[in-house]
């Protein structure tokens, strides 16, 4: 992870080193601020390789962007951009499908080398996220062109969305010494499910049933957090949040060759542990129902077999394995 902020520089070179050094090297575009403004700029930024995709997390206070037709020649991409907007928002226009605001929690997409303008939507400035995934390192489908896809939102109102928010989460989440065959499937699904948005990539084939399978199956694992304190947790209640059939859901886990039911107690199992350890004040029985288990009996059982020691004798021995 590299991380980088216009503290390291004298306030009045601020912006002249963010707009000549960074957007233009890093980002490739041409950034404008009125002089008044120039020495209250602050940007900051991280990129994190994935692989052959960079994620790159960027903070600034307002300026205007342009990518032009030069700072395409210049600094050519030839990337699929998938745009998470943390705050602010922004505002987009010179694009050929027409302007359009990009809001707190929204995400777009687009092809890197097309030429667009924004500005932010407030006084706050940028704050966003872009995973960019060469072209080269995507498994292309065989209709529509990527290299003509203009910057668009991704409609809040499709199933697709919050497949590819889970995903995106997924990608945050995961260890950033992990090896690029261990992100590439999850970039590959990330790329699969933005290019089904846009209709470049028809749901029914094969790498848009493999995107979906990935995107569902971590949803599915994000719903079953989020309810795990509920012992009617289950397997039609989740399907229903994903909008699936029981038996597709199914299907979801055991390609994964754990099961629905391994998964949440999995999960539970791990909750205690954490509980265990960290709120000694807690009784065991509080321990068991604070992470969804429907008895303590039950709760004996699984965490025995997978502790091979009881939850007491787990806290007594400071939350370790006995050896």
């Amino acid at each position: 992870m590299y991380t980088w902020s216009t503290e390291q520089i004298d306030p009045r070179d601020r912006f002249d080193y963010w707009r000549e050094v960074r957007a233009k090297g890093l980002f490739g575009v041409t950034a404008e601020l009125a002089p008044e403004h120039r020495r209250d700029f602050f940007g900051k930024f991280s990129l994190r390789k994935l692989g052959d995709a960079g994620l790159v997390e960027m903070r600034a206070s307002p300026y205007r962007v342009e990518r032009r037709h030069r700072d395409i020649a210049d600094a050519r991409s030839d990337s699929l951009c998938i745009y998470q907007q943390l705050g602010g928002g922004g505002w987009f226009s010179g694009i050929r499908h027409g302007d359009f605001a990009v809001r707190d929690g929204m995400f777009a997409t687009s092809y890197a080398d097309l030429p667009y303008r924004t500005v932010p939507l407030h006084n706050d400035g940028f704050h966003l996220r872009i995973l960019k995934i060469p072209l080269a390192s995507i498994p292309q489908p065989r209709r529509g062109r990527l290299d003509e896809l203009a910057p668009k939102p991704v409609q809040d109102q499709t199933a697709l969305r919050p497949l590819l928010e889970s995903c995106f989460r997924d990608l945050l989440e995961g260890d950033d010494a992990a090896a690029p065959t261990e992100t590439a499937p999850l970039i590959t699904a990330l790329a699969h499910i933005a290019l089904i948005e846009r209709g470049v990539l028809r749901s029914g084939s094969r790498l848009a049933q493999q995107a979906l399978r990935t995107g569902r199956l971590s949803l599915a694992r994000r719903l079953i957090e989020k309810h795990l304190l509920r012992p009617t947790l289950s397997p039609p209640l989740i399907a229903d949040l994903l909008g699936i059939s029981l038996r597709h859901l199914h299907v979801l886990f055991e390609a994964e060759e754990i099961s629905f039911s391994e998964t949440v107690t999995a999960l539970r199992i791990e909750r205690s542990r954490r509980l265990l350890r960290e709120r000694p004040d807690w009784s065991i029985t509080r321990v068991a129902f604070a992470c969804g288990f429907e008895s303590l009996a039950t709760f004996y059982r699984l965490f025995n077999a997978a502790e091979q020691m009881t939850p007491g004798d787990y806290r007594a021995a400071g939350g370790s394995r006995a050896r």
